[in-house]
């Protein structure tokens, strides 16, 4: 089930719906072979036996071009670490009936916060797949209707996905997949799809993580520019600091924005300003200039780094003592 004007699914991925088309050539001893064209470079060993024979299949096995995934499924070699190819490996092992959830469907629907390190899927409570330690099996039911086909991967819909990040996941992946979600959706939109997904959450059948999922909900808008940043403001949440405003606008006394701060606190006029090292590496000066700038203009600046994320207590120290500063200043 999916919101009325709500894209089918969430136009974030770039090369959705297609399934890889053409042959595909390897080099065996001076001997170049065709491989039909696979899913992702991942075979049903059953398949490629009848379409290439029993002896290029075992020589290409032998010889390292074709890795096996499992006793029934193989993939080439090249791409034996890509998502897409474990994930496609995994459903030709699971059968037709198994979907992708969770981490996976959110990294194939677009958010790149999730984790792509083992698969997920979903299949059902009958269904037994054990000695995949690079993949995370979840049993349970679920409707056809929410299944979308991604890049030719059954996958389950960004708000079934969502709602079992929200619910399960480590809450910085969740809030950081969640903002990836929301943000390329209008304002209006963006109310229908959380409500979408607290439906979800709530249709659940494992009462778990509801009571958390909603705070992250309520935490998410959508304004965060990285992962990081969506990161940072869970961080001043889960410190007890007012939750700040996302992508506040300074502007100047003709009413035009002068300056977007990524985290601000008006009334005091205290904001946090991440410094990514991409793309502040080489901004050292001009954000010297723009600091200085908004001091004047009645602000202060306190900038969070990625040594920050990982422990943030010197961060919070920070904050509190500007703070108490503006707060008790005569």
């Amino acid at each position: 089930m999916h919101i009325r004007g709500y894209p089918q699914p969430l136009e974030l991925s770039t090369d959705r719906d297609r399934r890889p088309t053409g042959t595909r050539s390897l080099m065996h001893r001076d001997r170049m072979y065709a491989l039909p064209p696979g899913l992702h470079g991942a075979y049903r060993v059953v398949d490629l036996r009848r379409q290439i024979g029993r002896y290029q299949l075992e020589a290409l096995t032998r010889d390292g071009l074709l890795i096996p995934y499992s006793r029934h499924v193989v993939i080439t070699r090249d791409r034996q670490l890509e998502l897409r190819t474990r994930a496609a490996a995994t459903l030709l092992l699971a059968g037709p009936r198994a979907v992708l959830t969770s981490h996976t469907a959110a990294f194939l629907h677009g958010c790149t916060a999730a984790n792509g390190g083992k698969i997920h899927i979903l299949v059902d409570y009958h269904r037994r797949l054990s000695n995949l330690p690079d993949v995370a099996v979840h049993q349970g039911l679920y409707d056809e209707e929410d299944v979308v086909i991604l890049d030719g991967l059954r996958t389950m819909t960004i708000e079934y996905a969502l709602a079992e990040l929200l619910c399960r996941a480590p809450r910085r992946d969740a809030l950081a997949c969640l903002d990836q979600a929301l943000t390329p959706l209008s304002r209006e939109v963006r109310n229908e799809f959380r409500a979408e997904v607290r439906y979800r959450i709530a249709s659940r059948r494992d009462p778990r993580g509801r009571r958390r999922s909603q705070v992250l909900l309520d935490l998410a808008g959508g304004l965060a520019e990285s992962p990081a940043e969506s990161w940072l403001l869970l961080s001043l949440f889960d410190a007890g600091f007012p939750v700040p405003t996302q992508q506040f606008p300074v502007l100047d006394m003709r009413g035009r924005e002068v300056y977007r701060l990524d985290l601000a606190w008006e009334e005091p006029r205290v904001a946090v300003e991440y410094d990514g090292y991409a793309a502040h590496v080489d901004r050292v000066a001009r954000d010297a200039a723009r600091d200085e700038d908004l001091r004047r203009r009645g602000w202060t600046i306190i900038r969070a780094t990625a040594d920050d994320l990982k422990d943030p207590a010197r961060l919070h120290v920070e904050i509190r003592r500007v703070f108490w500063q503006r707060r008790f200043a005569a």
